[in-house]
């Protein structure tokens, strides 16, 4: 079971002023083309407050005021993503790329939604285009390093996560990135340092909780691993993946009733999900 990287890729604003107009999208989009957006896995989350029909009317009227404002599409294309429609956030990326060329934030929110859209060939076109005008974006790192890691290019994906904390090495997403390749190649220990330090700079993330609590669950640290997962649903009450590891941990553990209860919060989120069903039937025969 693969952990989700925390905002695994929101949205950049990129420079220029911004308008009061658009206070709520610039508040949550301006450092945060992530692989958040912690938008991991790599996968843009729904935002009712940014992708709201109202905010997106205002950024719509910003633009009607100044139509050749580069950053004004921008934003609205980071609304129209965290909203899920792509192809009004792609039309937008496009024309503030038109504008502006130079643009490096508007071509890696335009990777962002490709690599949902599953055009990955392009995406990793424009995180390059990103990183040729602005080789210091940690951003289009983190996000061309997530693509090379979910198609199982290691090495690529390992080269950009040590490139994007060479540039900036407070950037729990890079750190959370590389702590999943880690665990992919079976390097847990390294995995389990990187996990703690992405924990350490974004405390209030699930994922890497939920991640590093995997790589303990491997070294056969039982104990660590159900503190982690505990974390993790502590942080996202929602948690199927979190719920269900808890469990396996409490069940690793002797743990039969806690486990229960774990794998029963999980079937309450997904009641035909396979590891949690196969666990609850474990533990119950245990009984």
């Amino acid at each position: 079971m693969r952990t989700r990287i925390f905002h695994e890729a929101g949205f950049a604003a990129g420079r220029g002023r911004m308008f009061a107009a658009c206070a709520v999208a610039a508040l949550a989009l301006a450092g945060c083309q992530t692989e958040s957006g912690m938008p991991s896995g790599p996968e843009i989350q729904s935002d009712t407050r940014i992708g709201s029909s109202e905010n997106i009317a205002s950024l719509t009227r910003v633009i009607e005021t100044n139509p050749r404002d580069a950053t004004a599409f921008n934003l609205r294309g980071s609304a129209f993503g965290r909203a899920g429609d792509y192809e009004k956030a792609l039309a937008d990326f496009n024309t503030a790329i038109s504008i502006n060329p130079d643009f490096y934030q508007a071509y890696a929110n335009r990777a962002l939604v490709l690599r949902q859209m599953g055009q990955l060939p392009q995406a990793i076109a424009d995180y390059n285009r990103a990183i040729a005008i602005n080789p210091n974006y940690d951003v289009a790192y983190v996000g061309r390093g997530t693509i090379y890691r979910t198609a199982g290019r290691y090495n690529q994906a390992l080269a950009d996560f040590d490139a994007a904390l060479r540039i900036n090495n407070a950037d729990a997403r890079a750190f959370h990135g590389r702590a999943l390749v880690q665990q992919a190649q079976g390097n847990q220990a390294f995995a389990i340092e990187d996990f703690t330090q992405a924990i350490g700079l974004d405390p209030n993330a699930a994922a890497p909780y939920n991640g590093r609590g995997l790589s303990y669950m491997a070294v056969g640290d039982y104990k660590a691993a159900f503190t982690d997962f505990t974390e993790a649903v502590n942080r996202d009450r929602g948690s199927l993946e979190g719920w269900t590891n808890r469990g396996l941990a409490a069940e690793k553990l002797g743990e039969r009733e806690k486990a229960m209860a774990a794998f029963n919060r999980a079937l309450i989120i997904n009641p035909n999900y396979p590891p949690a069903k196969d666990g609850l039937a474990r533990v119950s025969r245990g009984a």
